[in-house]
This record gives C-alpha cells, structure tokens and sequence, in this order.
C-alpha cells in the first residue's frame, strides 16, 4: 500500500494566502479608491494630474498605511512569540523576518498598482494627448512595498500596539513636512512629485531613484536587525545614502518643461481663429463649440486679434488670452467647459483693454466697452450685478452711479437696434483703439 506524504505549504504561501496581508491590501485598496472617487473631476482627463494624484495618493495614504501594516505585523510576530517558533526551524533569521514581511509588502504594492490602473482607465478616455509614466508608478509600489518592510523590523524592535499608529503618523508629517520644503530636501519624501498638470514630466529615472532611497533604508534595517553579520547592513545603507545625494543635489532637475505645453493646435474656420494648448487639442471642438456665439457676433468685423491662445504666457500684440483650461476640475471637466456662459464672457472680457491698469479710460470710453461687452457676451451673473448695483444706488441716492449705469443701458439698446452692416463697421472702428489703455475719446465710436 503506497501511502502519499503531503507536504506543508510554504510558509510564503500560508503567509500570502491566509494570513494579514491580503486584508491589509483590501483596506489600503479601498482607502486609494476612495481618494481618487472622490477628487475625480480634478484629474479625469489630464495625465498629469492624474499622475500628481496618484503620486499624492501613495504618500499620503499608501506609505503611513504601509509603516503601520508592517509594524503592526511585526509587533504581532513578537506578542505571538512566532519569531520563537520560526527560530526552531532550519532557515535564517534574516529568511524568517522576510518569509513574514515580504507577503505583505507585495500585497500592498499590488493593491497600490490596481489603484493605479483603475485611475489610468478612468482617465484615458477624456486624455487627448501625452501618456502615464510608467516608472513614476513602479517607483511609488516599491516604495511602499519598502515602507512595509520598514515598518515590520520597526515593529519587531518595539513590538507595542502603539508602534503601529506612531509610524503612521510620524509618515504622514514627514511627507507633509519634507514636501513643503523648498529645498531640495523634499525629495526624499516617499512617493514624492512635483508636478504642476500638463506643464510638468518627471524624469523617467526620478522615480526608481527615490524608491532606492526608502529600500536602501528598509533593505539595511533589516539586515541589522537579523543577518547574522549585520555589518553588511552597510552595503544597502551605503546605496541609500548615494540615492539620497542624487536627489537633493539634483532639486527641481526631477521634473522637465513638457513640450506639448508650448504648443498650439487651432481652428481656422473662426475670426479670430480659436487655439488650444496642445496638452488637450480634444477640447477644440468643445471650446470652438461654446465661443460659436461670440465668433458669430465677431464675423466679419475688422481690426479684431488673429487669435485667441491659452498658452503659459502673455499673449502676443494680435493675440487675445482664452481662460485656461487647466488646472483641471475648474474650467474644464471630462473634456466639457464647466461654465460656457462664463467662459465666454472672460474671453471677451480679454478683446477690450485687457492688460490695462488705473487710470480708468475717460467715462465715454467705459460706457461703450460696456456696452460692446454685454452685446457680444451677455452673462446673466452679470446682469445681476448690474441689477444690484442699481438698487443700491437708488437706496444711497447715488445719483452719479446710476447715471453711469443708465448711460451703459442706452448704448447697449443702441448696439443692438443697429442694423448688421452698420454694427459691424462701429465694432471695427471700435477694436481699432481697443487695445489702447487711454484711447483718445474722439476716436472711440460713441454710442
């Protein structure tokens, strides 16, 4: 009779399966999930917000819940006194501490990876242009991974229930703190980067670089509290340390101007054409959409700007600026104008006398920018304004304020009783002297 001898699962496998870390994985999951839920119109459809968010995610949630998962973990090794029952077998204690800690830490990377993809598939359909990082992501999973593992040798050395909640906050702070600074310091935050949307791209190697820094450390704590000679903790120390370098010295050198960000794609079919930054050219149709009635009012009018542009800069002498589209979350949302009414009136606001400062345009002048205003951008905020300050005129008896307005409201009602032709000859006479601060009177169309 053959009998078949079972043998024991592998302790990684008992320790994968059955044990902390996957339900460990599923809160850190849950925790990253409902960040990014909740914060999902301020980075769905920009790559690099998403990836800003993704990298906030980690250190604020993935790696103060990695330091407490592992210290906690840790801790219970020794409250159990399973480091005692692992010390009765033929393996290493440096085996046994990593038999126990990698399982977790892999766990926790994985879940920060599937956070990761949901953001990234969430996020591709109203992305138009550029792509995810990939390296920015492993970095962020190895530095929680090495997170883990940090905690769970300091949970070992101070095996308290309260070791696990200290390393969390004491997490959080650091991040906070290191990533506040303007040093070159905040580097050396896990997980950390600094990009402002579209306009940044990290450096493909930033990342492995700052998840060698946390390994090094996390590599070397374990080593020194397990090899049997822990002078070749050293070695990783020595790797961390030379990471740590590279990352202060090289500062703000992490992250480069993205390319797209100084590029246009446009619309000719418009006057005054329509140009978005190149970062999202999937908003023209939608931008070129909401100015259609303004372009319409503009057709055929001389002496206007060539172009609107939303570019990271003033705009040129034949420009006009459009309101910016970034950052994400404000004007726009999932490739929509959150507000076209108000998108429009800002645009037209920048046609007449954008960059001016006091003085004030003698009062003839400012009646008919109103007016030209209001006919080529009517808002209905505005006009409650309007209506507001009228009232509070007639209760202060102001009756200069309220001549000004009347005045405004008669060369309103005049603009628009005009025929086609006409208006359009008084609205090119009129952005003739447009983009002068303090126009002579006698050559602005009085209305």
């Amino acid at each position: 009779m053959n009998v078949r001898i079972q043998r024991a699962p592998h302790p990684l496998r008992v320790e994968s399966l059955r044990g902390f870390a996957p339900w460990a994985a599923a809160a850190l999951l849950l925790a990253l999930a409902w960040m990014l839920a909740s914060t999902a119109t301020l980075w769905q459809g920009s790559w690099g917000e998403t990836t800003g968010r993704l990298s906030v995610a980690a250190g604020v949630i993935g790696v103060p819940f990695a330091l407490a998962a592992g210290a906690w973990q840790g801790g219970r090794e020794r409250r159990l006194r399973m480091t005692e029952l692992r010390a009765s077998t033929a393996r290493t204690p440096l085996t046994q501490l990593l038999t126990a800690a990698l399982p977790l830490a892999c766990w926790l990377a994985v879940a920060y990876l599937v956070a990761v993809a949901g953001a990234l598939l969430a996020c591709a359909p109203y992305a138009s242009a550029g792509g995810p990082v990939p390296t920015v992501f492993a970095g962020a999973a190895l530095s929680i991974a090495a997170c883990t593992l940090l905690g769970h040798a300091a949970g070992r050395l101070l095996p308290w229930r309260l070791t696990a909640p200290a390393l969390a906050i004491c997490g959080y702070v650091l991040y906070g703190t290191l990533g506040l600074s303007e040093s070159g310091f905040r580097n050396l935050a896990p997980a950390y980067l600094s990009l402002v949307g579209d306009y940044d791209v990290p450096v493909w190697w930033y990342s492995l670089v700052s998840a060698l820094w946390v390994a090094g450390l996390a590599a070397a704590a374990a080593v020194a509290l397990a090899a049997y000679r822990r002078a070749t903790a050293l070695l990783p120390l020595a790797a961390a340390l030379g990471a740590a370098v590279l990352l202060v010295h090289t500062g703000d050198g992490m992250v480069r101007d993205n390319p797209l960000a100084q590029r246009q794609v446009c619309d000719d079919s418009t006057t005054p054409r329509i140009c978005v930054s190149a970062v999202h050219p999937d908003m023209l149709p939608e931008v070129t959409h909401v100015l259609s009635g303004l372009t319409g009012r503009l057709d055929g009018v001389r002496n206007l700007p060539v172009r609107f542009e939303d570019l990271p800069r003033r705009p040129h002498k034949d420009e006009a600026e459009l309101p910016m589209l970034t950052p994400i979350g404000w004007s726009s949302v999932r490739g929509k104008v959150t507000d076209p009414e108000w998108y429009v009136w800002q645009a037209a606001v920048q046609l007449l006398r954008p960059e001016c400062e006091e003085p004030p345009p003698a009062r003839r002048v400012q009646v008919t920018d109103e007016a030209v205003l209001r006919w080529l951008a009517p808002n209905s905020a505005q006009k409650d304004i309007r209506e507001r300050s009228a009232a509070s005129a007639r209760q202060r008896g102001d009756t200069k304020e309220l001549a000004k307005l009347r005045a405004e409201d008669k060369a309103y009602a005049h603009l628009t009783a005009m025929a086609d032709d006409e208006r359009r000859s008084v609205l090119g006479r009129y952005f003739a002297t447009a983009h002068d601060c303090d126009p002579n009177p006698s050559e602005v169309p009085s209305l």
